[in-house]
């Protein structure tokens, strides 16, 4: 539980760029429309491999349409979109003047700079080791796009890369409010990033089973709680937000878009890539979180579920909601965003981070699409078909984010 001694933190600034938008006011709108952004994909490699899923959710803007051709060189593709979303992010808190050694960055990648290293061992196997690029490995490594940012943003105050699969970007939201809860930094630009539209991922999850295989209606595929759902569809992109201590962000008049009031991280100790079918590890994160923010589960409004569109991650999730809020689970409203943005695994929390936090600060929830025969076990309020409004006065949302290997990861905002 937080307390007094504590700095309390609150959001000030806002960037991404997703497979719905090429930054967070496009994705947004996006996503209250609800607007699919899973497509066939049109590399010739998908033929080329003969790769048994043929669709993704790709950013909707590259990255290479929007940095300068060196900046683009210098960073893999999961840099890039990182670099996109902190520049917008730091434009939307003011470009705040901060003591750089009062300013931390943590961005996370669940894996990191895959085209990277891939196209480099190409480059290796096929024309020889000297003419591998003198950058590879700075581009490849997944604290890559965290060091990036903090050179672009001159932050010295410390630079963090959580690597927790799916869970990567809300760690990174906890690890940032963390950071000025013990007074290391005023401001914390913190998120993911991921860029894995790649074969070999492809084939990988493929080869899981955890990809759904509707080659034939892309835009539907990503059906969280629905009786159909066959896995999620993989997506890319980058969300980053920033932190700030209240107290920092009254002193320059900023203006704050809704409150990090708590986070709890937990692990399954179950499988390396199921969940606990039981959402008990999962459940224990959202209550956990709920006493680090002083909040009971009747004060929660909305929650932002994990929901990846799986059989089994889908129940568990659902099984835990009820677990953690137990009748007062009936009072929330509930977004699956990834039924329009796809999954887009250490990003995705960052990004439905955004999502939770502009809910909050509109008032309005983003709708689940693509449910046709809501599953009986999930027995929970889906917002469904239209986005919802959310009640007046001083309300609260949770964010949920899980990850292969057993990682939990709840996050609760306040309104502002």
């Amino acid at each position: 539980m937080a307390t007094d001694t504590q700095h309390r933190v609150v959001v000030t600034g806002l960037g991404a760029t997703t497979p719905l938008g090429g930054d967070v006011p496009s994705t947004w709108q996006a996503a209250l429309a609800g607007t699919p952004g899973a497509h066939t994909m049109d590399h010739p490699w998908v033929e080329k491999y003969d790769l048994p899923v043929t669709f993704a959710a790709e950013v909707a803007v590259p990255a290479k349409q929007v940095l300068s051709r060196t900046e683009a060189r210098r960073l893999d593709p999961a840099g890039q979109m990182a670099m996109i979303a902190a520049r917008e992010a730091w434009k939307d808190a003011g470009t705040p003047e901060v003591d750089p050694e009062r300013l931390g960055v943590v961005v996370a990648s669940g894996i990191g700079g895959m085209w990277t290293l891939l196209d480099a061992y190409d480059t290796l196997r096929e024309r020889g080791p000297r003419r591998v690029g003198p950058l590879t490995v700075p581009m490849l490594i997944s604290n890559g796009p965290a060091a990036s940012v903090s050179i672009e943003l001159g932050a010295k105050g410390g630079v963090q890369t959580p690597v927790s699969a799916c869970a990567s970007g809300a760690e990174a939201v906890a690890a940032g409010l963390q950071m000025i809860r013990s007074g290391r930094a005023d401001i914390v630009v913190a998120g993911g990033c991921e860029a894995c539209t790649h074969p070999l991922p492809i084939a990988g999850f493929a080869a899981m089973q955890a990809l759904s295989t509707r080659n034939d209606s892309p835009e539907t595929a990503s059906r969280p709680y629905d009786t159909t759902r066959d896995g999620f569809v993989l997506g890319e992109g980058s969300g980053l937000l920033v932190l700030e201590s209240e107290e920092h962000a009254r002193a320059r008049g900023a203006r704050v878009y809704a409150v990090l009031a708590g986070a709890s991280l937990t692990s399954d100790a179950y499988h390396i890539a199921a969940p606990d079918p039981e959402g008990t590890g999962a459940a224990r994160a959202m209550s956990l979180a709920l006493a680090d923010a002083d909040l009971t589960p009747g004060d929660i409004s909305h929650l932002n579920a994990h929901a990846t569109s799986t059989p089994i991650g889908d129940v568990a999730e659902a099984k835990a909601v009820r677990l953690a809020l137990g009748d007062a689970a009936d009072g929330v409203a509930i977004s699956a965003t990834k039924s329009m943005t796809g999954h887009l695994l250490g990003a995705a929390g960052a990004l439905e981070s955004i999502f939770t936090v502009l809910a909050l600060h509109h008032r309005l929830a983003p709708p689940t699409i693509n449910i046709d025969d809501l599953d009986p076990e999930i027995d929970l309020d889906i917002i469904r078909k239209d986005a919802r409004i959310l009640p007046d006065g001083d309300i609260a949302a949770l964010n949920n984010s899980f990850g292969f290997g057993g990682h939990n990861a709840a996050l609760v905002f306040r309104s502002a």
